[in-house]
């Protein structure tokens, strides 16, 4: 009986195969074949293309795509994913690449300009400041129209080109049914969920573990270069969740020493304090092989107290801004953050909180937008009353499209003769922004001698003017405080060098048109110094401060205006005390030895280093515990108790 059942022969089982239905679905099997393959194919081409535009050539692209941690596979995996995913969501085959194709060549781009003008790549931080890149963008191309025009030709080719294209393939390529669209989701998904989980660098993952990916988060080149562009942006998405550092705790605050004389003792009569930071201020004749018919910065020269050892290069000035007005160190947030965007979104001790407490009037200034780099905000959480912008200055005498220095001075004397009480006076000067074009300024006073080439050497020569009437506003600044009854400290400090690109390389200051982030301490210093004036009306220069970080400025600031403070005498005098320079990747002692890498070497950080992160942790990320105990006139004006 078991036996007495049809069996199916195989000429039987062949109809049915070559049958209609049976014919459909072997189309659908090799169609969905087809497309995976295809759909491969391109998040090939796309990786290979995208890493190309990044990197600049395809000499490294090979070792990326079969390096034995499989960076590249993995990127490829996920772009395939990616497409599946959209061409299900989209309801049509390749729909996805008119989307991501483009996507990938615009960040790609992007990417390698920025590494060329800045020295790093693309972080998704970079997203937060579009605005400021856009308003900056006419006067940028202003300086090259020709390029301008080409730029303007091309994205509105590219926009055609990518509706039509668009438009076309809505009509004629392929669609997708319900069930292929689900299936394609239920592939795709999953495993975007897994690759996903490889982002957050400071938690383990089984995923990347498998895949033996490191992420580098200490060395952002070495990232990018080693694990491709989208894998290295991705690990630097969770940047803006700043890890705790290990040990932190009330306990851990508790243990951390302060000194024990009283809050804020001054000796003195609460002089006017006037801090100045110089847009892309620098002593362009340290350029080797260029001479200068003049010197462009006499009066910086003769009061200079030391050199600012710049965290940046060319640009991102609210990180040394950052550093400058709070006493904290870009060295312990996550590599290509940038605090005033990301960080700043409650109120965070600073200078102007502890002049403040101090019963000053605080006061920022900057003849630029409020909103670039956030500043309005920031400086409201920083404990400035009032913010001074292009919006609420009156109309000023400009350079070019920026406003001239010497005006911007003359808005500074005025506020400090109209104060009422002690004044400290933040400003960020704006005439040395780059690009240096030749018709900024009616003459320029410095000829250039050398082996520039001619672009080189009139970028030079608008520069060297730029540093002739930053110096020359200076000078005037300091015979008005001369004659003051009121001591007036006056601070200068440049944020960055400028970003000069060939002239750099012509010379042969720098192998390449940006600055190293990781180089012997000779090099570092000769490619981030920039002058520090710091100057009393009344007791003359502060000397032989030699070359500090930015983020011990305040330390020196207070010193000389005669105030003694638990944080800025104690924690931060401690670390002065023992290191020159705190860099993400170099602490530099006061004795001139270098320590490299040290931030990737736990064991190795010093005591008083890792007790100023933890404070920094605590106040800007954590519980506060130390507020009361190191930052007591924060501590007064958040909550409105008077410190006088």
């Amino acid at each position: 009986m078991r036996d007495s059942a049809p069996k199916t022969t195989a000429s039987e089982k062949a109809g049915l195969v070559f049958s209609p239905a049976g014919l459909r679905s072997l189309s659908k099997l090799s169609g969905t074949a087809y497309t995976l393959a295809n759909l491969t194919i391109a998040s090939i081409v796309l990786v290979v293309a995208l890493e190309w535009i990044a990197r600049g050539s395809l000499r490294d692209v090979g070792a990326f795509l079969t390096s034995p941690a499989r960076p590249g596979v993995t990127t490829i995996a996920a772009v395939l994913a990616l497409l599946l995913a959209l061409d299900a969501i989209l309801g049509r085959r390749y729909l996805s690449l008119i989307a991501v194709a483009p996507l990938c060549a615009l960040t790609g781009l992007i990417s390698a300009q920025k590494q060329t003008y800045l020295s790093d790549p693309l972080y998704p931080s970079d997203l937060l400041f579009g605005r400021q890149i856009l308003e900056l963008l006419p006067t940028m191309l202003k300086a090259q129209p020709l390029t301008a025009a080409l730029v303007v030709l091309g994205l509105c080719a590219a926009i055609a080109a990518l509706v039509a294209l668009w438009l076309l393939a809505r009509r004629h390529s392929p669609g997708l049914s319900w069930r292929e669209r689900a299936a394609g989701l239920v592939l795709a998904l999953p495993l975007l969920a897994g690759l996903a989980s490889l982002m957050d660098y400071s938690h383990y993952s089984w995923v990347r573990d498998r895949l033996n990916i490191i992420p580098m988060m200490w060395d952002q080149q070495e990232n990018y270069r080693h694990n491709g562009f989208l894998m290295a942006f991705a690990f630097n998405i969770p940047m803006a969740n700043v890890a705790a550092p290990e040990g932190y705790g009330d306990n851990s605050i508790a243990d951390l020493t302060s000194k024990s004389a009283s809050f804020a003792a001054n000796k003195g009569d609460y002089p006017d304090v006037i801090m100045l930071m110089s847009e892309s201020l620098w002593d362009p004749t340290r350029l080797e092989n260029v001479e200068l018919s003049a010197d462009p910065m006499p009066t910086i020269r003769a009061k200079q107290s030391g050199n600012v050892f710049s965290p940046e290069f060319g640009g991102m000035t609210a990180n040394v801004e950052f550093e400058a007005l709070t006493g904290f160190s870009n060295a312990f947030l996550p590599y290509g953050s940038i605090p005033y965007q990301q960080y700043i979104r409650r109120p965070v001790p600073s200078l102007a909180s502890f002049f403040r407490g101090e019963g000053y009037s605080a006061i920022a200034m900057h003849p630029f937008q409020e909103w670039f780099w956030n500043r309005k905000q920031v400086y409201k959480n920083f404990g400035f009353e009032e913010f001074r912008s292009e919006e609420t200055l009156p109309a000023m005498e400009k350079r070019g499209n920026f406003a001239s220095d010497d005006a911007l001075m003359n808005e500074i004397m005025a506020t400090a003769d109209t104060a009422k009480n002690p004044l400290f006076l933040f400003a960020v000067t704006l005439q040395g922004h780059g690009p240096y074009e030749a018709a900024r300024y009616a003459e320029n006073t410095i000829d250039v001698t050398g082996g520039l080439s001619a672009s080189a050497s009139q970028a030079l020569a608008t520069y060297s003017q730029g540093v002739v009437e930053a110096d020359d506003a200076l000078l005037k600044l300091m015979r008005w405080a001369k004659k003051r009854d009121r001591e007036t400290i006056i601070v200068l400090f440049g944020d960055h060098l400028p970003p000069l690109g060939q002239t750099f390389v012509e010379s042969g200051y720098m192998p390449g048109m940006v600055a190293s982030r990781r180089a012997p301490l000779e090099v570092m210093k000769k490619e981030h110094e920039t002058p520090l004036v710091v100057w009393s009306s009344k007791k003359g220069v502060r000397k032989n401060i030699g070359t500090i970080s930015p983020a011990l400025l305040p330390y020196h600031v207070l010193k000389t205006a005669g105030f003694s403070d638990p944080f800025y005498t104690g924690t931060l005098g401690d670390v002065q005390q023992e290191f020159s320079v705190i860099d993400r990747h170099m602490l530099v002692a006061t004795d001139g030895e270098a320590m490299p890498d040290w931030s990737i070497a736990p064991n190795a950080v010093p005591d008083v280093v890792r007790d100023y992160r933890l404070l920094q942790f605590d106040m800007m990320f954590g519980a506060q515990y130390g507020r009361e105990r190191f930052f007591p006139g924060f501590n007064w004006l958040h909550e409105g108790a008077p410190a006088v």
